[in-house]
This record gives C-alpha cells, structure tokens and sequence, in this order.
C-alpha cells in the first residue's frame, strides 16, 4: 500500500497561488488516507502501519533523487514505545535545508484523528518530496524531509510539562544531527478555511520575512498577513535552542484544536496548497543561497 491517487497533476479548487509545482489536490487526497487510519497516537499500532507507508511512499518512485527514506530511533518509554522519524533527504550541499512535520496525533480525546494537527503538515511534507526535486536550482542545498514522531504530549504529561515530555522526535532528530541543518520549516495547522498565518511568536523574524517574500512571489501573500501571533511550543524549538533559523507555519486560531472535530470537512485545499507553494518556493530560494 502507498499514499498516492491517480490525478496528480494540479489543485481544480480556487486556489491563492499563483504557482503550479504543489498539487492541493493530491496533497488532500494524503490527508483523507491518514485520517481513515483513524486515532494515531504515538507508539500506537495504527501509527507504526502508518510510518511504514509513509516511508515507502517516499521511496517509491525509482526516478526520484531522494535518499532511501528510513526511520531513526526516537527514545521513549512506557506507554508510548517504539517511537521512529521517518526522514528522506535529496542530497546538495550544505548545510541542510529541514522541512518537517508530526505525524502522530493526540492519544486523547476518543476519536481524535487530526486532520489539520498532523496530517496536512504530513500530507505537504510528502507532496514537497514529489514537487520539490524538479524545481529546485543546479547545485541546490541539501533538503531533508522529516515526519516527527512523539510531538504529542503522552498520558501523563501536564501542560507546564509539555515542552520536555512531547517534542520527542524533534528533540532526538535535533540532538543526533547537530550542525548539519541551517534553516528549519515546520507545518502544522496549515489547511484550515480561512486561515491566516501571521509569524509565530518563537518563530525567526529574519526567515519568517523570507517567506512572507516567496509567498508574494506565488501570489499567496493574502493568507501571510504581517503582525505577530503568541508563541507556541512546537517541533521548531528544539533546533531555535541550537541556533538554527526556524519557522512554524500555524495558525493557532484553529477553532477545532484538539477535538474530535478536526476533520477534513474543515479543510481548504486552496489553502493547503497556497501554503506548499509558498514553501517550495521558499525552499528554492534558500537553495540559491
């Protein structure tokens, strides 16, 4: 089994961009395939099926210059074993360019299945992996793809806590791979309607500016308004803590946060899209630097 439909080929919604190397469309058509996986916590059965279709449908097309995608080890403990990334790099020069996502879900309520927190951040970082290789400029930066593990708070962690007993798998990708990555895009909340993304408050002013700039030059701009949101801890802070210019693309007005009503009725693929556009070009961008 692979995450992939027939039709890719363009988003027939009324998107924000301008551009045409993300594919709304099919970036859905990944979301829908994670959340009919149902709840997927950390360590979770349905989670670890899931990792080895992601990973296999980032390795699946044999003309594709990524890297053999594998899964890294995360730490954990009980109740929440076996934790992995699932990583895929297209090789260049250095130092890396990291464009992440979390793939696990809340453990709680019942019947969570995260369809804007977790699987659209998903969802682009896998259609990124298809659109990027052709687009990007001759001797490009290394661009590493990375579905973290564990950024949900396990049974037992409190909000004061959620810092040092979530963000596990950005935590351990952060720690095993120190000096390597130069800037850092994180996605999660980023297929709500009518969303709008002003720059998180952690988030690095100077890279957060650069985006705003590829969105204008895709013609997203309308969902990249200026002004500054609250901070938010998140799978960016664990490489903001080593120095490395990061972003988190979030809007955290998201009224279904963390109900049963995050689903997929309350996506937009124009916004989906609008926001992978914004990033690969972004991530053409930095490479010609």
């Amino acid at each position: 089994m692979l995450l992939a439909v027939a039709g890719c080929g363009g988003d027939d919604s009324d998107s924000s961009s301008s551009a045409n190397r993300f594919d709304g469309a099919h970036a859905m058509s990944l979301v829908r395939a994670q959340v009919a996986v149902g709840q997927r916590p950390a360590g979770s059965e349905q989670l670890r099926n899931l990792a080895v279709v992601l990973r296999d449908t980032l390795k699946a097309d044999p003309d594709s210059p990524i890297e053999d995608a594998h899964f890294e080890p995360v730490p954990s403990s009980a109740p929440q074993r076996g934790l992995r990334n699932i990583v895929a790099v297209i090789p260049g020069r250095a130092p890396a360019i990291l464009i992440g996502a979390h793939y696990d879900t809340e453990w709680h309520p019942p019947g969570f299945v995260g369809a804007n927190d977790g699987a659209a951040g998903t969802a682009a970082v896998m259609e990124l992996a298809r659109a990027l290789p052709a687009a990007l400029p001759d001797d490009h930066r290394e661009i590493r793809l990375v579905l973290f593990d564990g950024e949900e708070e396990p049974p037992g962690c409190s909000d004061q806590d959620f810092q040092f007993c979530a963000l596990r798998g950005s935590r351990a990708y952060a720690a095993a791979h120190p000096g390597e990555v130069g800037d850092m895009i994180l996605l999660d909340y980023i297929a709500n309607r009518d969303a709008r993304f002003r720059r998180e408050g952690n988030s690095n002013p100077a890279l957060w500016d650069q985006l705003r700039q590829a969105a204008e030059e895709v013609g997203a701009e309308a969902i990249f308004p200026p002004g500054v949101q609250g901070g938010v801890i998140d799978d960016h802070i664990p490489f903001l803590e080593q120095g490395v210019p990061s972003i988190d693309l979030i809007d955290f007005n998201y009224p279904y946060a963390d109900t049963v009503e995050d689903t997929v009725d309350k996506l937009d693929p124009a916004v989906l899209d609008a926001v992978g556009e914004t990033v690969a070009q972004l991530t053409i961008n930095l490479s010609e630097r």
